[in-house]
């Protein structure tokens, strides 16, 4: 037999941490915009802008090349800038804090509720000072913030409150879904996302001063209202949604239930194969709160530290299984500590949660016999760290860096 044939046989399959799940619908929407000839400035962002609207529980809805676009419109329609503080978290996605430096405006980090890893709010009301101007909350991996809290401390310090749903969308606290809680909330359509365009977001609000603000700015500064195709009325940008994204978007949205659903059943198979694992924290959610599980992280507990962390992702990956540490803190990424100087044990839980993150492969096309295989490597790996004598096992305890 073939060399090369006898390796692939004996690889193990690999399997991707994340995915899309596209079908009939979504290539008769994309077919029929490419018939149409109408690739930009078309129907269906509008359609899509709509229905997303109605989904979200809001009155206005504007369609954006992207999350971190959407993010950017909000700082910029409240008047965000120099001089101002927004308080927001350390454990994200870099744009959370990227969309506030865009303007100059300063981040001011707080620490994360070790449990949902998610803003602190009593943290958040001890940071305010007479220089705060709004609050940006994030749903880490799908999980809602505490937004009822913190809509109240925005309301007793006269604060905006922004939200970045980019990984919720769906998830809801009670009956308020993610995206309806403060003054606009954003979503992004990655194709890891619940619902993709490709590239992709939503702002969403029910201000129509904040809708009109950014739809004018994402199209060059133009008027929101029909008006003269070459009058700017404002600085503005190419932040537009194209329609062959929204026609992608219109078909998901359409689905969207089947889609949560998929992802929903694959999050439970994997929290009852790994429920009598020791060495792991699975995620999970508080009463009242239903989540969208835009990733499944697992935690190890503390008696791993980041260099057990990465010696797990990396037996996983040998065994084909794609695996990630999800997040690693902004506030220790490069360019942060060059420009402000900060330092391990600023954000002490952040970084604790970070050192042990194990961001596990999830995607609504995945099947029940991926998901126990890659639970029983999960289990491997763990079992081969902990077997390791002390003296054999990497030195630097929490103090290993996960950025």
């Amino acid at each position: 037999m073939n060399a090369k044939v006898m390796q692939s046989r004996n690889r193990p399959e690999r399997i991707p941490l994340a995915g899309s799940l596209l079908g009939p619908a979504e290539r008769r929407l994309v077919l029929s915009v490419l018939r149409s000839g109408r690739l930009a400035l078309g129907p269906l962002a509008r359609r899509f802008e709509r229905q997303l609207a109605r989904f979200i529980g809001v009155r206005h809805a504007v369609a954006v090349s992207s999350g971190t676009a959407g993010l950017h419109l909000v700082v910029r329609a409240l008047g965000l800038t120099e001089g101002d503080e927004v308080i927001t978290t350390p454990f994200s996605f870099v744009a959370s804090t990227n969309c506030l430096l865009y303007e100059r405006v300063q981040p001011v980090f707080v620490d994360i509720d070790p449990r949902t890893l998610n803003l602190d709010p009593a943290r958040v009301e001890a940071a305010v000072t007479p220089r705060t101007r709004a609050i940006l909350g994030v749903d880490v991996f799908g999980l809602p913030a505490d937004w009822p809290a913190l809509r109240q401390i925005a309301r007793r310090h006269s604060l905006a409150l922004i939200e970045d749903s980019c990984e919720a969308l769906g998830s809801r606290l009670g009956r308020v879904r993610c995206g309806a809680f403060g003054d606009a909330g954003v979503f992004a359509f990655y194709p890891n996302k619940q619902l993709t365009t490709g590239e992709g977001g939503m702002v969403v609000t029910d201000s129509r001063r904040i809708a009109d603000a950014c739809r004018s700015m994402a199209n060059q500064g133009r008027r929101a209202a029909a008006g003269n195709w070459l009058e700017h009325t404002q600085l503005g940008y190419n932040y537009r949604l194209d329609e062959l994204s929204a026609a992608l978007g219109l078909a998901q949205l359409g689905r969207l239930r089947l889609l949560l659903s998929r992802r929903r059943r694959i999050a439970t198979e994997y929290c009852r194969l790994l429920a009598a694992e020791p060495g792991i924290i699975l995620p999970s959610a508080p009463p009242g709160t239903e989540v969208s599980w835009f990733v499944f992280v697992v935690r190890l507990t503390t008696e791993f530290n980041g260099a057990d962390r990465n010696r797990i992702l990396a037996a996983l990956r040998r065994r084909g299984i794609e695996c990630s540490d999800y997040f690693r803190p902004i506030h220790l990424q490069p360019f942060f500590r060059r420009r402000f100087g900060f330092r391990r044990g600023d954000f002490p839980l952040a970084e604790a949660a970070a050192d042990r993150t194990i961001a596990l492969p999830f995607a609504p096309n995945l099947t029940r016999r991926q998901v126990c295989r890659v639970a029983a490597e999960l289990r491997r790996a763990i079992a081969t760290v902990k077997s390791d004598p002390p003296a054999r096992r990497p030195k630097g305890g929490n103090r290993v860096q996960s950025s």
